[in-house]
């Protein structure tokens, strides 16, 4: 099939289409007003065929990416005869516009030539606020979409060119930071701009019948490639579980259970025996939950599969109704991101039993959520971001610190952009000794964060995980640390859970500490090089006390290593741990 066309010239045109994506999500953060945006990069951007299929992804969040298929088609499906050149569509609600939470608002622009529907170019952001319970629309505690904010359905924004300022005026009146909000949906508006500028420029140079052509060739060999690749995993089932916190103090552990099935060149994850959706902001819809699937799939497939729709055809997701990955209405979806991280953990996971060179021990599980609001300078204020990001051990390497999740592909907001802009300071951001999991590679080291609040009644709310199920290891690697979150008010030290109900007032002087889990390691940590274990004691990230009870290596007074007691150690150590397992 593919010999009727020119590879290098699908090349090309492949190239083409991805460099439009990017610069639609450079011009995006480039012209974005709000940190989370602009800083955080929690955005996206793609290019779709006139049918909605994903043809190009721009390089910003994989978490995201997989979900624009659906939303493509509830928008179609919607106005279908009513499509005009000059149109640009707004939506998010996961009930009816295929969104994935009220933060996330998409953009969407068709796009003309010679009066054909030739293609879309595809936006979603995440916005600083919607409304609803709290500031930043996070709520844990919310029992229904309703508490969340201001739901839209696929509306038009601009209609032919010209911009609807009632619906501009609705969400300025029910958001809590309309200047940003509205900042950030203009700067959606220029990147949709961009990407009918940059497919426009294909058209002329190509011409619409042999870019429509080259688009199916892309996805039928985005296809190939990916079959390919799944028929090189053994034939299996192949199962894991894993957790979230829970809700609040006392809420229930949340169960992931993964039976990822390879047949050939097909895979099938089913999520049967997932937990039933919860009375709280977690709960994602099955767009969101086969966005991150595929996501996941598509990291260990190599960097030659283009990230088009074609790769996806052969991947299928099986989510019962009513479960957290595949909610019904009116369940809450405010923080439901940590619901997709927990997706993609649970694939590698499942993956590691086929797969153990391909995929890392378990990470910090995705970001932390913290959110701060009040009132300055007689304006209400909102910051909110996405802190990454700690990384388990490979068969190759140490695990990464300062990098976000794989599903993500976020940045943290630097501080001096913190500090410029809000009451806060960030008075201490680095890593935590001793919190990295060990094992023949270890894992990366957590990362800690303080914010000190600079006035008095700044409400507070956090959403992160990983304090009651740290981070597992592989190939007879330990659990990182868990994470915590930490207040220090008047002298007095408050542990908080993973993810606390109801926002929290806070007053000058007091401090967040959020210290994320380390990764875990991977293989026996009395294989890793007494070297290596000095060169991380040497560097602070390690204490000597660690590097004698997880390594077994021994330290002379003057910091070098005492090989004879090393060795001595961990024979003794092995010895028993022999004994034992008899």
């Amino acid at each position: 099939m593919m010999a009727e066309y020119d590879l290098a010239l699908l090349e090309i045109i492949k190239n083409g289409f991805e460099a439009v994506a990017d610069e639609m999500a450079i011009i995006l953060m480039r012209t974005a007003h709000s940190p989370i945006v602009r800083d955080a990069m929690d955005f996206s951007t793609a290019l779709c065929d006139p049918y909605g299929q994903n043809i190009a992804q721009g390089l910003t969040t994989p978490m995201h990416l997989g979900s624009f298929y659906d939303a493509m088609q509830h928008l179609i499906g919607q106005y279908v005869g009513d499509i005009d050149d000059g149109d640009v569509f707004i939506g998010n609600d996961p009930y009816i516009a295929s969104g994935q939470h009220l933060p996330d608002i998409y953009v969407i622009k068709p796009i003309f030539h010679a009066s054909v529907l030739c293609g879309w170019a595809a936006t979603i952001a995440h916005h600083v606020d919607v409304g609803g319970l709290v500031p930043g629309s996070n709520s844990l505690s919310s029992t229904s979409i309703h508490q969340e904010g201001l739901r839209l359905p696929f509306l038009k924004l601009l209609r032919r060119g010209v911009v609807d300022t009632a619906i501009q005026a609705i969400i300025a009146a029910n958001v809590r930071t309309p200047d940003l909000v509205l900042g950030d949906i203009t700067a959606q508006c220029a990147a949709v701009q961009a990407g009918d500028r940059g497919l426009h420029d294909m058209l002329h140079r190509y011409g619409a019948a042999r870019l429509a052509s080259y688009t199916t060739a892309l996805h039928d060999y985005a296809e190939k490639l990916s079959r390919t690749a799944i028929s090189n995993i053994a034939d299996g089932v192949y199962m894991f579980e894993d957790h979230i916190d829970g809700l609040g103090d006392t809420g229930a552990p949340i169960v992931f259970r993964l039976r990822l099935e390879v047949a050939g060149d097909e895979v099938t994850a089913d999520w049967t025996g997932t937990s039933a959706q919860v009375a709280g902001g977690i709960n994602a819809p099955l767009s969101f939950c086969k966005s991150n699937v595929y996501a996941a799939l598509r990291s260990v497939m190599g960097g030659d599969v283009p990230n088009c729709h074609g790769y996806t055809r052969p991947i299928h997701v099986v989510a019962p109704e009513g479960t957290v990955l595949n909610c019904t209405y009116p369940a809450a979806c405010g923080g439901r991101g940590i619901t997709g991280y927990r997706i993609v953990d649970c694939v590698f996971g499942a993956l590691a039993a086929c797969l153990p060179d391909n995929v890392a021990a378990d990470g910090a599980g995705g970001s932390t959520l913290p959110s701060f609001s009040g009132r300055q300078q007689g304006k209400t204020f909102v910051f909110s971001e996405c802190v990454m990001g700690v990384w388990g051990a490979t068969s190759r390497h140490d695990g990464q610190e300062g990098v976000p999740h794989m599903a993500s592909n976020q940045a943290n907001v630097p501080v001096e952009v913190i500090e410029a802009d809000y009451p806060i300071r960030v008075e201490r951001y680095g890593i935590a000794p001793d919190t990295a999991g060990p094992g023949r590679n270890r894992g990366g080291f957590g990362i800690v964060r303080d914010y000190r609040i600079l006035q008095d009644g700044v409400y507070f709310g956090v959403r992160s995980d990983k304090v009651r199920f740290p981070p597992h290891g592989l190939a007879g690697g330990r659990a990182g640390a868990p994470a915590s979150n930490i207040l220090l008010i008047e002298g007095q030290t408050q542990t908080l859970p993973a993810m606390p109900l109801d926002p929290i007032m806070l007053n000058t002087g007091d401090v967040y500490r959020h210290v994320m889990a380390g990764g875990g390691g991977y293989g026996n940590p009395y294989e890793r090089e007494p070297e290596r274990v000095l060169e991380d004691v040497l560097d602070g990230r390690i204490t000597v006390a660690h590097a004698q009870e997880a390594y077994g290596v021994i330290l002379t007074p003057d910091r070098a290593v005492d090989v004879a007691a090393t060795q001595a150690r961990r024979a003794t150590v092995t010895e028993k741990t022999d004994a034992d397992s008899h």
